[in-house]
């Protein structure tokens, strides 16, 4: 059963070329789902990305006209054995869960669609149930897509580029032969917003016009077949899409005017952090900012070259990598000293090792980053003891309101 009806406002998936469409960040990725061509989509319901689910399901009209194949997965395994699809034929197709729970139960699949390679974009719209709100255990997606190899995408929280990056990504996806992650954070779902809508694009194969089959026994995920199937993860897939990124200029550089100083994070941080460097006087609500800013849309796999030429003119950089363990502090480390680049890299170190990134801790973290490391000309608003101040101790009179007033939490 649906647990909220979208009737009305999948009237909106309708909208073509120049339309803006205005709405929440699930409807506006089922939009680009739409316009990327899909032939099938599927999923599982969990939140915080039920209504991805719902959406589709009241959607069933325009899927049926455009030939899309919609189906409601018993399991997250079996929404990832649709993806088996694009293996051998050049169908795009989308699957949906939450995670990391849902990663888990699905991860034999996804390993044997990552072994094997794809030939149509595959993705995998995850529901990245992380932080405040969160109904299970504290774990990252990240740690699945490093296993697998499979590509993680986390797009800056705003429409226009959540759709760029769903279009993107199944570009990615065939460009290098590899099922990609889309993440989507509990915030993000739900964000309001628009942007400029494109035609919807009828699948070139579907249930209107079926493909025909061939084998081709080198997918198989058997010895010897995995063999080489892991050796070309690392010396075609992965150059291919380092390549794609850089090429497509899928991650972000701002530029800022203190030069010596600069904060890296993923796509999904950033309203945060912008918001943070507001309060510091240091960046406007649109995103202007004084403090150089590189941000990782693409948070897996990382650009050697992206990272090197963002470090090297700087002294001291902030790594904000929400969650743990701290995968891309690692990584990045390690790109760093090999390049012989000896900017100074910090992350968990000022910033809390493990739980959401709040609007409060980004703000004292990004405070205490600037203040250990005085930069000429910039001058805060807050000290960081004045940040802390903010955050008050709940008093008993607190105590007692929340409870005559917040229902208490199901066990």
């Amino acid at each position: 059963m649906a647990e909220r009806s979208f009737k009305s406002e999948v009237l909106k998936l309708r909208a073509g070329q120049g339309d803006v469409f205005k709405g929440e960040g699930i409807l506006a990725v089922t939009k680009a789902l739409l316009q990327s061509g899909v032939s099938y989509v599927g999923g599982y319901q969990g939140s915080p990305i039920s209504h991805l689910m719902d959406v589709l399901n009241d959607a069933r009209d325009i899927l049926e006209e455009l030939g899309v194949h919609f189906e409601s997965s018993g399991s997250e395994a079996t929404a990832a054995a649709m993806l088996s699809a694009s293996i051998n034929y050049p169908l795009r197709g989308a699957v949906t869960w939450k995670s990391v729970v849902g990663t888990n139960v699905a991860a034999d699949a996804l390993s044997n669609l990552a072994s094997s390679g794809v030939t149509g974009g595959a993705m995998v719209i995850v529901g990245e149930d992380y932080g405040e709100g969160s109904s299970i255990m504290q774990e990252r997606t990240y740690a699945f897509a490093m296993k697998a190899q499979m590509w993680l995408l986390d797009p800056r929280p705003n429409l226009t580029s959540m759709v760029a990056m769903v279009e993107q990504g199944f570009r990615l996806s065939e460009a290098s032969s590899t099922p990609v992650f889309y993440m989507m954070r509990i915030r993000e779902c739900h964000v309001t917003g628009e942007f400029t809508a494109g035609d919807n694009v009828a699948p070139t194969y579907s249930s209107l016009n079926k493909v025909q089959p061939k084998r081709e026994a080198e997918k198989i995920i058997l010895p010897p077949n995995v063999y080489e199937q892991e050796q070309e993860k690392v010396a075609s897939r992965w150059p291919a899409a380092v390549q794609y990124i850089s090429d497509n200029v899928l991650n972000e550089f701002f530029p800022g005017k203190y030069d010596e100083v600069g904060i890296i994070m993923c796509g999904g941080s950033y309203n945060t952090v912008i918001r943070a460097l507001e309060r510091q006087g240091l960046a406007d609500c649109f995103g202007n900012t004084d403090v150089p800013i590189y941000v990782l849309n693409v948070a897996y796999p990382l650009i050697p070259e992206e990272v090197i030429r963002f470090c090297e003119s700087k002294k001291q950089v902030l790594l904000i990598e929400e969650g743990q363990p701290e995968y891309i502090e690692h990584s990045m480390f390690s790109i760093l000293r090999k390049a012989d680049i000896d900017t100074r890299l910090y992350g968990k170190e000022i910033l809390p090792s493990a739980g959401e990134y709040t609007g409060q801790i980004t703000l004292l973290g990004i405070t205490e980053f600037l203040e250990r490391f005085p930069v000429e000309g910039l001058n805060l608003r807050l000290t960081s003891a004045e940040v802390r101040d903010f955050q008050k101790v709940l008093v008993a009179e607190d105590s007692q309101l929340l409870a005559q007033n917040v229902p208490p939490r199901p066990s």
